[in-house]
């Protein structure tokens, strides 16, 4: 590698990007404490990736000229802010002109509607950091996304993000500039907007931390860090010190409100530990995700759940000695764009669960071609989280003893080295989740938390 390639990789290995969600920046006393964070929390090259504000597009006008713009901005960068709340609403008010005439398609129109919120929300805490000493710069982050055009849930380009992403933050780092990026937001190569879908401002921050290498990820929301259970079911869930990647993409994929599924996979790519932090509890040291396998007493770091599963099975004796089976079953999904959770076999059956059964009745359709189709709407999975869980000898039979009580329809262990899932009916889930957190949690010592610093400051 040469010199100058060698110098420019360690430079950005001392970048720390920093996400703050919606409720990190609701308010005046919110995007104050924000400006601490960075300022204790950022090092030496923070970068900042922000959310809509809380109450989204339609509110951050009146909030920005009403509340935030008045107590925190000066008058200088006020009258800068307003400007471009001014120019927004005259883009807006076009847009929805032509969404209205249907002249052109409406998903990309609406991911430029929709594109607004981050937008304005990264122009307004720029300005808002600046006020407050730090020397700041609001980012295009369409100038640094590249998607493909899957308008609403477009999928990024990665390696024509590394470079543009270099390309402008890289020049603002060097100037000793923060720089501030909308989350959610990304561009076509062609220019065009588009949003990255449900959970994109936290998938924006692993894009930029891979792009620029960076020594750690912080995602800053409302809570102390991924909890032991969902603490609307569980009021005594506590915060997990230490989750390796995998854990962490499970319980993200399964439930766990404060992590997306898709962040975790950049940062996995380059090895950069992420860790989850408490905006209104700075000092807490949140949860810490890397690489490295932390196995607890008892091997359960976690139970998550999610509500609104329907179970399809399909039974075929064509499937006994046949190949291709499994593919043309599974051709049917793709054709809907329909994920599958999870699946089990067995010699003349397949079940498998889906979170979102809008094309259910196409589905169904399709899938009796290939044989008896039975569906089990109203179910719920439970996923049960845990380095260990494959090597712990007596785990699956301590899980399965304390809910013994509720019946399991479908049990799936083996794809994942760190979960084991079942599924039971919706209406038993809250029991369910709460028996397991008791068993596994609540009646033993609570773990000491003093390894969470390991390989990074605490948040």
């Amino acid at each position: 590698m040469r010199a100058d390639s060698l110098l420019e990789v360690y430079a950005l290995s001392d970048c720390t990007v920093l996400k703050f969600g919606g409720t990190s920046v609701a308010d005046a006393a919110a995007c104050a404490r924000v400006a601490g964070i960075v300022r204790e929390h950022g090092g030496p090259r923070p970068v900042v990736v922000v959310s809509a504000l809380a109450r989204m597009t339609d509110a951050l006008f009146a909030c920005a000229r009403a509340e935030l713009a008045q107590a925190l901005l000066r008058p200088d960068t006020a009258a800068g802010f307003h400007e471009e709340l001014a120019r927004a609403r005259s883009h807006l008010t076009g847009l929805f002109g032509r969404l209205g005439s249907r002249s052109e398609e409406a998903a990309a129109l609406q991911d430029e509607v929709a594109s607004f919120g981050e937008r304005l929300s990264a122009s307004l805490l720029a300005a808002v950091l600046a006020a407050a000493g730090l020397p700041t710069y609001a980012v295009d982050a369409r100038r640094c996304i590249v998607t493909d055009t899957t308008y609403g849930r477009a999928n990024p380009m990665p390696a024509d993000t590394e470079r543009r992403t270099r390309a402008e933050l890289v020049p603002l780092l060097d100037a000793s500039l923060v720089p501030v990026l909308g989350g959610y937001i990304a561009a076509t190569q062609a220019g065009r907007t588009t949003t990255l879908g449900r959970g994109g401002s936290d998938y924006s921050a692993a894009l930029v931390g891979a792009a620029l290498d960076a020594r750690e990820i912080q995602i800053w929301t409302d809570v102390s860090g991924v909890l032991t259970a969902d603490p609307r079911v569980v009021p005594a869930a506590r915060p997990i010190p230490r989750l390796s990647y995998a854990e962490a993409a499970e319980l993200a994929y399964f439930g766990a409100r404060v992590l997306h599924p898709k962040s975790i996979q950049p940062a996995t790519d380059r090895g950069i530990p992420v860790r989850i932090c408490n905006s209104r509890a700075p000092q807490d040291p949140g949860t810490l995700v890397d690489a490295e396998p932390d196995v607890r007493p008892g091997a359960v770091k976690a139970i998550a759940h999610k509500t609104g599963v329907t179970v399809l099975q399909v039974v075929s004796s064509r499937m006994l000695g046949a190949y291709g089976f499994l593919r043309a079953l599974f051709e049917v999904f793709d054709r809907h764009r329909t994920e599958v959770d999870v699946v089990t076999t067995s010699e003349v059956s397949v079940s498998l669960t889906l979170e979102h059964a809008r094309a259910l009745p196409a589905i169904v359709s399709e899938l009796k071609s290939l044989g008896d189709v039975s569906v089990e709407p109203d179910r719920a999975i439970v996923c049960v989280v845990g380095e260990g869980l494959r090597t712990t000898p007596g785990v699956a039979a301590r899980i399965f003893s304390t809910i013994q009580d509720i019946n399991v329809s479908l049990i799936s262990q083996g794809a994942s080295r760190v979960n084991l899932t079942f599924v039971i009916e919706e209406d038993r889930v809250r029991e369910a989740v709460q028996q397991l957190h008791a068993a596994f949690f609540e009646r033993e010592p609570v773990p000491v938390a003093a390894d969470v610093a390991t390989g990074g400051a605490a948040c």
